[in-house]
């Protein structure tokens, strides 16, 4: 009798092995788009906060006045504003994306104002920008709807951040709320006081 010690894998060890490392690409092919995703919000989060920044500036600087006031000549206090306090290099003022009321983008600007995805940001005001907005106001209608890759900043005089994406009514003239949508649809917020 002779004794077959050939050694070698089995079908089903082979099958084994394979369906592991194809639940591990599987895996890494669904994790890396949403942590690409999350590490672009974090970076137009940081955005939202480096527009108030600019805002608090501007304030310092034109005795308390906000550039999403509204009114005549507004797309120029808010291309001035991107010009002079958040961008330099910002370039060819174009109207806002279209479903958007009122705001202004570029044809190019420089990293300073550009979505992580390298597309100038869109920045407009709320409302009439003029007068307190109704508490509870919903700011779908002033926000880009990120579908069309557009991605910026709409901002509220008079105003402060409320719950569940909404602006609510400030203290003083000087209050300022500042909205951007993210991708995947979140909205996010931030105020001066």
């Amino acid at each position: 009798m002779t004794k077959n010690n050939k050694k070698g894998f089995t079908i089903i060890e082979v099958v084994l092995v394979l369906a592991i490392a194809g639940l591990i690409f599987l895996m890494v092919f669904i994790a890396l788009p949403a942590l690409q995703r999350s590490q672009r919000n974090t970076q137009r989060e940081d955005d939202l906060a480096r527009i108030l920044t600019g805002v608090n500036n501007f304030q310092a600087n034109n005795s308390g006045k906000t550039p999403f006031q509204g009114g005549t000549g507004n797309a120029d206090r808010l291309e001035s504003f991107v010009t002079r306090y958040i961008d330099r290099t910002c370039q060819n003022r174009a109207n806002a994306p279209q479903g958007v009321q009122s705001g202004i983008t570029f044809d190019s600007c420089g990293a300073e104002f550009s979505d992580p995805q390298g597309n100038p940001y869109y920045i407009g005001y709320g409302g009439d920008g003029e007068t307190a907005p109704a508490d509870g106001m919903d700011i779908d209608s002033d926000i880009p709807d990120t579908s069309t890759g557009v991605y910026g900043f709409t901002g509220y005089s008079y105003a402060s951040c409320g719950e569940e994406a909404r602006v609510v009514r400030g203290t003083g003239d000087r209050d300022v709320a500042v909205f951007m949508r993210l991708e995947g649809g979140a909205v996010a917020c931030n105020d001066n006081h």
